[in-house]
């Protein structure tokens, strides 16, 4: 069995916080401390244990922001000790997050210290929130930092639908301010980097599609291998949804001389069990085309009504006239992201984005009533 998260951080990222801490600042009273935090920590989960460790800070390090700022800096690891890292700094960027805020240039430079030793990502959010301009002016001049954790920083830690992290609300109704840094990045040397870049880019699309669209269009020309991966991952989800300008920035224009047809091996299925389908296209172009071949599943919902779901096929070449069948075997088995009911289900069948087809089978679940 995999070993709980939550273990990431405990006793012994205690007391190493606590000794890092009292080799920093001789005042710090380390046996109380320890006290506080080990009494406590074990019945937390993951981030609360990392709350408690800075909630206790806090009570032990001095008021004055700027004096902790160096007090924390001091625990950072340098040539001369190996200081704290890892999880071990996940309570630190609560600390700045909650106690910096109108300290933006200490926390923020106190963040770009830490984040080669431990993600502040999430750290640096609430000063975006806050104070978005005036944070941005600071962060953007990350983009040319020699250390590529730092770079990242700049690209992660401003994605408007971060995961597992505070929205920004601003950025998400307008992400033009942030767009000057994703530019910078698009060729950064380091992978890790223009990840970022791209996911950034894919947050913003799920808001803004034509805004991305229109921005991988203008930088796909002439673009290298890694900058049009960075592109394409860019817009996995438009081009999952089926958007116009996203697939023909691909070359998945639009076809109107491309025919599908749709078979079933059965239209009645026992979950868990295999929906197996064949879709035949046919091209009537006197040209070559290229077709990117998806499949959509509309699940029963409790209520009845159907909720699709699109899964990626496959890319195919079609010379002119010529006819292709493409198998497809979809399993409908337990996941922990659905429920399934019984009913009438529907599968869809898109080419370049487009609905081309679609037929009904229906999905029986032992034990349960239909939907």
């Amino acid at each position: 069995m995999a070993e709980p998260l939550k273990h990431l951080i405990g006793p012994q990222t205690t007391r190493d916080t606590a000794n890092a801490v009292a080799r920093a600042w001789a005042s710090f009273d380390r046996n109380r401390f320890l006290a506080e935090v080990l009494a406590e920590i074990e019945a937390l989960e993951l981030m609360q244990r990392g709350q408690c460790i800075a909630d206790a800070l806090r009570r032990h390090l001095p008021e004055d922001f700027a004096k902790t700022a160096t007090i924390l800096q001091d625990c950072l690891p340098t040539p001369e000790h190996p200081g704290l890292s890892g999880w071990a700094l996940l309570s630190f960027n609560q600390y700045i997050a909650a106690h910096g805020r109108g300290h933006r240039e200490v926390s923020l430079n106190l963040l770009k210290s830490l984040t080669p030793h431990f993600t502040a990502e999430f750290g640096i959010r609430p000063f975006v929130a806050d104070e978005q301009d005036k944070a941005l002016s600071i962060i953007s001049a990350w983009v040319a930092d020699p250390d590529f954790h730092v770079r990242r920083l700049a690209s992660e830690g401003t994605r408007p639908r971060l995961p597992w992290a505070m929205r920004l609300p601003d950025l998400v109704r307008d992400p033009s301010p942030i767009l000057p840094i994703l530019e910078a990045l698009l060729d950064d040397g380091e992978d890790y980097v223009r990840r970022s870049v791209a996911n950034s880019l894919n947050d913003i699309a799920k808001d803004h599609p034509d805004l991305v669209a229109d921005f991988v269009d203008r930088h796909r020309q002439g673009a290298s291998k890694e900058r049009l991966w960075l592109l394409k991952h860019a817009s996995r989800t438009l081009v999952k949804k089926g958007h116009a300008k996203a697939l023909a920035n691909f070359g998945f224009e639009p076809l109107d001389d491309v025919a599908a047809s749709l078979e079933f091996d059965t239209e009645y299925i026992v979950f868990p069990g295999e929906l197996d389908f064949r879709v035949h296209l046919r091209s009537d172009s006197r040209e070559r085309r290229t077709v990117l071949l998806d499949y959509a599943i509309h699940h029963q919902k409790k209520d009845g009504s159907l909720s699709p779901k699109v899964f990626k096929g496959k890319s195919v070449v079609l010379q002119p006239g010529e006819t292709l069948t493409v198998m497809k075997r979809h399993a409908l088995r337990p996941i922990t992201t659905r429920v399934y009911h019984s009913g009438l289900h529907r599968l869809e069948i898109l080419v370049n984005g487009r609905s081309v087809g679609s037929a009904d089978f229906r999905l029986d679940m032992p034990n349960t009533t239909t939907a």
